[in-house]
């Protein structure tokens, strides 16, 4: 099939599958839940791409810059949260506790990936090499939550969460390629601000033209993709890059614009998801079996390291705590179990950047992981509260 076809087709079904009407059926909320990973899009991709053979080797690279602008578009979405009127409130305590939180959680899946890259060789080839950087995204990847209604300070919790996840993400891709790990670094911070200005200086002249929906569509859709070609071209990460922009432009645009972007942004976000997804099935090469293996244990360890920080409190897990003049941290009543699409693309972004020399597998691991922590998110040990003397 000629590849401008096949791009025209993915992207038809992709939107399209997502605008269907569904029976109104009863079925666990378990498995709506699994559902709302993606993980039927991201086979229905990997039907049409290694499956059936529709898009050949030509389309796929015609359709890598797609799946650019998917990550980069759940990038500006959490970069919309990181408006700095809202991020200079956050005190230095409730910093210090969001990184005791977070950091356990990066640090333990970082060890635990790479001890398994070096106990199944195969898992490693298929993640790739070198191994620490691959871990430490997919550690990066693991630490994030998922964004949820309910008390402000689960909300922050996973706030945080994600931005240390993001931050990690960043470090790994610039210490991939160790000769340029400064310019890596520079590059997503110089980008993440120009692109950031770009957004600022487009909501300005629409909110002075009084122009329409439509045109802020077009405006803001112009500007992430800018932001995710850069990244693109210069192998960084797109959710990084965007997130920035987009914090830039919560900071700074007039309120009325940052309304209207923000649920133009979230109106899309369904329909590029899936078609993210499908798109990086499409791109699916064959991967180890170990990959089903590693993604439980990954998750359950998450899971155990989330559970014990939350269950105990810092000043039983860290007896440095106790000379800090806090109080015990309310925040250990809200742990954020679920992660979101952001774990979906950190790693999808990851295996982007690098070429994918292991035909997806982070993206794959990441996925099967938000399956696990999904299925044993409503498991009572996990969600029951601290005791009342760690959190009054």
């Amino acid at each position: 099939m000629h590849p401008l076809l096949a791009l025209a087709l993915v992207v038809v079904a992709g939107i399209g599958v997502t605008r269907l009407s569904r029976p109104q059926l009863r079925y666990p909320a378990l498995l709506h839940d699994l559902l709302a990973t993606g993980a039927p899009f991201l086979l229905l991709g990997l039907a049409l791409g290694p499956g059936l053979g529709v898009i050949d080797a030509a389309g796929l690279r015609m359709l890598e810059p797609l799946v650019a602008l998917g990550i980069g578009w759940a990038g500006a979405l959490f970069g919309l949260r990181l408006e700095w009127r809202m991020v200079r409130r956050i005190s230095v305590r409730t910093w210090l506790i969001g990184a005791t939180l977070a950091v356990p959680v990066l640090a333990t899946t970082t060890v635990m990936a790479v001890i398994l890259a070096r106990a199944f060789p195969g898992l490693g080839d298929s993640w790739g090499h070198p191994s620490l950087p691959v871990a430490l995204a997919i550690g990066g990847a693991l630490t994030t939550a998922a964004s949820h209604q309910g008390p402000r300070l689960g909300r922050r919790n996973a706030l945080l969460d994600t931005a240390l996840g993001a931050v990690a993400v960043a470090l790994a891709v610039a210490l991939y390629h160790p000769a340029v790990a400064v310019r890596s670094i520079v590059l997503t911070l110089v980008g993440g601000a120009v692109a950031g200005g770009l957004f600022v200086g487009v909501a300005r002249w629409v909110f002075s033209r009084e122009l329409t929906a439509g045109d802020v569509t077009i405006a803001t859709l112009a500007v992430i993709l800018a932001g995710a070609g850069f990244s693109y071209a210069a192998r960084l990460s797109p959710f990084v890059v965007c997130g920035l922009a987009a914090a830039v432009f919560s900071s700074l645009a007039p309120p009325a614009v940052r309304h209207a972007v923000r649920g133009m942004l979230a109106r899309w976000e369904l329909p590029l998801y899936a078609l993210f997804l499908m798109i990086a099935g499409a791109l699916l090469r064959p991967i180890s079996p170990w990959v089903v293996v590693a993604a439980p244990v990954l998750a359950l360890l998450r899971l155990v390291v989330r559970w014990v920080t939350v269950r105990f409190g810092l000043d039983q897990v860290d007896p440095v705590w106790r000379s800090l003049p806090f109080a015990p941290p309310r925040e250990f009543a809200h742990s954020n179990v679920r992660q979101g699409a952001a774990a979906v693309a950190l790693a999808a972004g990851f295996d982007l950047v690098r070429g994918a020399p292991g035909g997806g597998a982070l993206l794959v691991t990441l996925l099967l992981s938000v399956m696990v922590a999904e299925t044993l998110a409503s498991w009572p040990p996990l969600t029951v509260s601290p005791r009342q003397a760690e959190v009054s």
